[in-house]
């Protein structure tokens, strides 16, 4: 058969959006390109999630070890430049590890930044024009920057990441996942934290009530939260930074982490040039993830819509793009349950429907003193708290937890909710005891 195309299929980035599907596309037989102008797998493996976990695992054990308090002998800290030195170890091999996985699968990985030049053409750095029959975006999200005078002395959370040495004076702009994480993190090994929040309100996607025991512990922890900062200007003082703000105040730091969102990565892109419909959060697609020019789609943290920007989201999108383009399936994506957790001390996660909504609709909602729950008190878990959202029928719809497990009791609970199991059916479900996931299912 002669291809019309250089490609049947080209990706645009090479995070999860794409991998996830590319490499099982190329599989099928399906002749797929990955264009990638900076590390294969994107931001989750490489600047993201995996990197902050494995930061975030000392910061856990600390925390435990906290708790514990005589039970355990010694006082363990947290060695900073040890921790971004094993980060390094864990997510060097990755790109490299991603790249194995579509070239064997027999997808072409093609070094670039690309530019449309029509709804079929791409121009690559270095490379020129590749052509597809169906070019998917995923290019993902990337860091916000304040325009404000002085902005190029405020860093990113990959900057941060990479730190060797913990600077003794942190300030952080912006109070979301990020924010919030890296507050946990800072202050866990040792640096003098400001959070600096640009409304009133702190990880807004999520429970507040929960989210204000995770903010008073932090503030008993020595972090400080400045609400309606109001940030102005960064300048550089001697061997600080002044941060101007509010009426006029100021305060001096070491180091300033501008963690205010993220944003399309849709720049020097070309999609005026080919009319694909987007706004500043996002790219437009229908049901089946395509956009309005009818060969190119959309996937990932890149797509406009009311899903949380995680990793399951991609990877759900990503799966579903390989089937359609395999001729799996002709049906429009039919999303699963998106979890979403904030990896603070105590985590705080959810899924399904939230609290505020469940108030609304009048759906039943039980709370759950989980610190005073036996499993809780193994490890001496202060903060420790649910709710279960559930209908007339007894089918558990949403829950919320915050607690130091809450991702894996809401992991635990994921199938209930997506597949809207009866409470006898529930009741079918025999965990390992003793779990967190039998705790989880004993109380849903």
């Amino acid at each position: 058969m002669v291809r019309k195309y250089d490609y049947d299929v080209l990706y645009i980035g090479a995070g999860h959006a794409t991998f996830d599907g590319a490499a099982p596309l190329a599989k099928t037989g399906v002749k797929v390109g990955v264009i990638e102008s900076g590390l294969i797998g994107g931001t989750c493996p490489n600047r993201g999630c995996n990197a902050k976990i494995t930061l975030d695992e000392p910061v856990k054990m600390v925390r435990a070890s906290e708790r514990m308090g005589d039970i355990l002998n010694g006082d363990i800290q947290l060695n900073w430049t040890k921790n971004v030195e094993h980060k390094q170890e864990i997510i060097e091999h990755l790109p490299e590890d991603l790249t194995h996985r579509l070239e064997s699968g027999g997808a072409t990985i093609i070094k670039g930044h690309a530019t449309f030049k029509d709804n079929h053409t791409v121009i690559v750095d270095n490379v020129g024009e590749v052509t597809a029959e169906k070019i998917v975006i995923a290019t993902g999200l990337r860091p916000h920057r304040l325009d404000i005078p002085g902005t190029d002395l405020a860093h990113d959370s990959e900057d941060f990441m990479n730190l060797k040495n913990l600077p003794r004076k942190i300030t952080i702009i912006g109070s979301g996942y990020i924010g919030m994480e890296f507050a946990t993190m800072a202050n866990a090994a040792g640096a003098e934290v400001t959070v600096m929040l640009h409304s009133d309100k702190v990880l807004r996607d999520f429970y507040q009530p929960y989210v204000k025991l995770v903010v008073d512990d932090l503030k008993q922890r020595g972090v400080k939260f400045i609400e309606n900062s109001n940030v102005q200007a960064f300048e550089k003082v001697a061997d600080s930074y002044q941060i101007t703000y509010g009426d006029n105040q100021t305060l001096l730091t070491d180091w300033i982490l501008d963690a205010t969102g993220r944003i399309p990565n849709l720049d020097n892109l070309g999609l005026d040039k080919i009319g694909v419909k987007y706004d500043k959060h996002g790219v437009y697609v229908n049901d089946y993830l395509q956009t309005n020019v009818e060969n190119i789609y959309a996937a990932g943290d890149v797509v406009n819509n009311d899903l949380p920007k995680v990793t399951p989201a991609a990877f759900f999108e990503s799966k579903y793009l390989m089937k359609l383009f395999s001729g799996q399936t002709k049906e429009p994506i039919k999303m699963p349950v998106i979890p979403a957790v904030v990896f603070t001390s105590p985590r705080i996660a959810k899924a399904g429907v939230s609290v505020e909504t469940a108030k609304v609709k009048g759906y039943q909602i039980s709370e759950n003193d989980l610190a005073n729950y036996w499993y809780y008190k193994v490890d001496k878990e202060p903060i420790a708290q649910s709710r279960q959202i559930h209908d007339d029928e007894g089918h558990l719809l949403g829950v919320t937890e915050v607690s130091d497990q809450a991702q894996d009791a809401v992991n635990a609970l994921l199938p209930a909710i997506e597949f809207k199991l009866s409470p006898e059916q529930i009741g079918r479900l025999t965990s390992l005891f003793p779990t967190i996931g039998y705790a989880a299912w004993h109380r849903a």
